[in-house]
């Protein structure tokens, strides 16, 4: 949906505007928070002294106040102001809107400031509709995603944008958001005669995370609980706000950061760490059969055979997923990347697959030599399948002085086991059985 906002000027609001509307920023100088972008010397306050309004992507977080500066740049450019949602509308209403902005420009030279929320849901194909009112500069292009531009917009509009990251709001940040709500009698709950306890707004910074609405809803419904000459206490925040879940975006780049941050606090061994990752996937209603997929992986890649042990725990953790469920599987989780973290560590596993992979890849198809192959057949047998093999268990020491390799590939070693763990073992064995090969009976 897209439509032409009222900025600035009065405070008149419809009844039911949430207060994070009413407190939305009217200029740079009431923007808290992303100095580097909007301080004395921020990048944004600079184009503005220029002049300059050049097509841009805001990156970040929910609630750090993407659309806030689209708003006043906007505003201070005195520049139309267009909203339009990727998430409620398609492309055929935005070529509307910007044929609408060539004929304004053309007819009043002024310039439309095209906003596009949640720009990213508007796959690769539809992002090109962009391109040449941008290009034409019947529009200026404000786009706001919480997702990786990189991944989400295509080559094309990338080139033709500038990319701003914004960081998640920080709590002294927030906390000075609430005081001006507090005390702004026109905008804000300043008329209502509150009083705060100590620890309300320290509760109400610590459940936003970051998110400047988020602290606002949570004002807004404390206050409302309290009413006209009430007190908003840490306890009504508490249970005005009841369960909040943490933040996780399961299809988005936070996915992946998260993913990212279990993995490699489990292989750093960093057993705090990597509970506190898991429960934060768990717990912002992430797939507990991705995550036992994970570690499943991380007891192969990063433990290997210096723990043997870590592949059959996260198995066990796996088959507990898939039989109860969260939130009872919870437990075997932690229990599985707890185990997983105090295991000694090796990637001689990954590595030799990796060495395994390029052998593959890189050299022919080599035959299966003869002598290693079945012979079920008198054909195969008169071609020679099976000629030359030892049984291993009639030999001394139970290994035969036998190339399995094709001879191509003769002294080739790909698996490396480390000092670590089992591994040690594992090395001792490996001398073992090649010294075996060398002795007597074994051929």
């Amino acid at each position: 949906m897209s439509g032409r906002l009222p900025f600035g000027g009065s405070d008149g609001f419809a009844p039911g505007t949430p207060l994070a509307e009413r407190m939305r920023p009217r200029s740079l100088a009431e923007v808290v928070g992303q100095g580097t972008l909007v301080g004395e010397e921020g990048v944004l306050r600079r184009l503005l002294g220029r002049g300059e309004l050049p097509s841009l992507v805001f990156w970040g977080p929910p609630g750090s106040g993407k659309t806030t500066l689209a708003r006043v740049l906007a505003a201070a450019c005195d520049a139309e102001f267009v909203t339009f949602s990727a998430v409620l509308s398609g492309v055929k209403e935005a070529r509307a809107v910007m044929e609408s902005a060539r004929r304004l420009r053309a007819a009043t030279g002024r310039r439309t400031v095209l906003f596009v929320d949640e720009v990213h849901r508007f796959n690769r194909s539809q992002q090109d509709a962009f391109l040449p009112f941008v290009e034409s500069g019947d529009i200026v292009l404000f786009g706001a995603t919480t997702e990786n531009p990189s991944f989400e917009l295509n080559a094309a509009l990338l080139s033709r944008v500038k990319v701003y990251v914004l960081e998640a709001l920080g709590d002294a940040d927030v906390r000075l958001l609430l005081e001006r709500a507090l005390a702004d009698a026109g905008r804000g709950v300043g008329d209502r005669g509150l009083t705060v306890g100590e620890g309300a707004l320290d509760g109400i910074v610590r459940l936003a995370g970051g998110d400047a609405r988020v602290a606002y809803n949570l004002l807004e419904v404390a206050a409302d609980a309290a009413g006209p000459g009430g007190a908003v206490t840490a306890d009504l925040v508490r249970r005005t706000a009841q369960r909040r879940l943490a933040k996780y975006d399961k299809e988005g780049e936070e996915h992946y950061n998260l993913v990212s941050a279990l993995h490699k606090s489990i292989r750093n061994s960093d057993v705090d760490a990597s509970l506190y990752w898991l429960g934060r996937m768990l717990e912002g209603g992430g797939d507990p059969r991705f995550i036992a997929r994970r570690l499943l992986r991380v007891a192969s890649e990063d433990v290997g055979m210096a723990d043997p042990r870590a592949l059959e725990q996260a198995g066990a953790a796996a088959h507990a997923v898939e039989h109860m469920g969260m939130p009872e599987c919870a437990l075997a989780l932690a229990q599985a990347a707890v185990y997983l973290a105090l295991a000694p560590k090796s990637n001689a596993l990954y590595l030799a697959y990796g060495r395994v992979q390029r052998a593959v890849a890189d050299q022919p198809a080599y035959p299966v030599p003869l002598h290693i192959r079945n012979a079920p057949t008198k054909l195969m047998q008169d071609l020679g399948y099976g000629e030359g093999y030892v049984y291993a268990h009639d030999t001394k020491g139970k290994v035969a002085d036998m190339a399995c390799l094709p001879p191509q590939l003769a002294g080739a070693s790909y698996f490396e086991p480390t000092e670590e763990g089992w591994e040690k073992r594992i090395r001792e064995r490996l001398a073992e059985l090649r010294a075996r090969k060398r002795e007597p009976g074994s051929k």
